[in-house]
């Protein structure tokens, strides 16, 4: 149970601080306009990928620091993880994400003058389908997750890896950000995307299932190239 509970932690601390960037802090409103929405875009990708970066060196050594469905999907493909461990992990994970939301939730609604979810958001995945179709959001989050599982999986590999992997991969998820999110709000990540959508409802909850499918995709072909040994081959 050490490690179930280190993975709900760490995601409720994941959608707490990367999603209280945009809605605590007050990044997210700036987001669209012009010509301070740009600077916007790196505290929020450095809340995501620091907030990673954080908890990989506190629950790494418990339960691997997944914080994500889909990483822990890529790791099962790749044989890093038992199928038990899978359904464990992503329950966790999700239950992580409500806690997280659900107490930033708490804490906008203290808020002088109130705070209206519908309205002011709280962090949540979306694309905007008059600018952005809906295979190009499929396909950004799909290859974002990819290179961030291509990253996970090499940089904690039992050979490959690196004593600084959690930098690594934090700092990897913060380039993510930086690019995907004037498209999706970045989410390579189901439960991330899921607890604010569930709260915030309209089109986040109509466009969830994009932000489950596209990123389990990209992390099992990823966890599929490791499987194979298509890259870590011995000389």
């Amino acid at each position: 149970m050490n490690k179930y509970l280190a993975e709900l932690i760490g995601t409720a601390a994941l959608v707490f601080f990367g999603c209280g960037s945009a809605v605590v802090a007050g990044f997210g409103p700036i987001l669209g306009t012009a010509p301070y929405g740009v600077l916007a875009v790196l505290p929020i990708a450095l809340a995501f990928g620091l907030t990673v970066t954080m908890m990989a060196y506190a629950i790494g050594p418990v339960s691997g620091c997944h914080v994500n469905p889909a990483v822990s999907v890529g790791a099962f493909i790749a044989g890093r993880l038992s199928a038990g461990d899978l359904v464990g992990y992503i329950i966790a994970q999700c239950v992580g994400a409500f806690v997280g939301a659900g107490l930033l939730v708490l804490i906008l609604k203290g808020m002088a003058g109130g705070y209206d979810l519908s309205v002011a958001g709280l962090g949540q995945n979306a694309w905007n389908p008059d600018k952005w179709a809906t295979g190009s959001a499929f396909l950004i989050e799909a290859v974002a997750t990819f290179f961030f599982l291509f990253v996970i999986l090499g940089s904690t590999d039992a050979k490959t890896g690196t004593p600084v992997a959690g930098l690594a991969i934090g700092l990897t998820l913060a380039v993510i950000h930086i690019v995907l999110i004037p498209v999706t709000g970045t989410s390579v990540n189901p439960a991330r995307s899921l607890a604010p959508a569930v709260f915030v409802g309209g089109l986040p909850l109509q466009q969830l299932w994009l932000f489950i499918v596209a990123p389990v995709v990209g992390a099992a072909v990823a966890g599929l190239v490791y499987r194979l040994n298509l890259i870590y081959q011995e000389a």
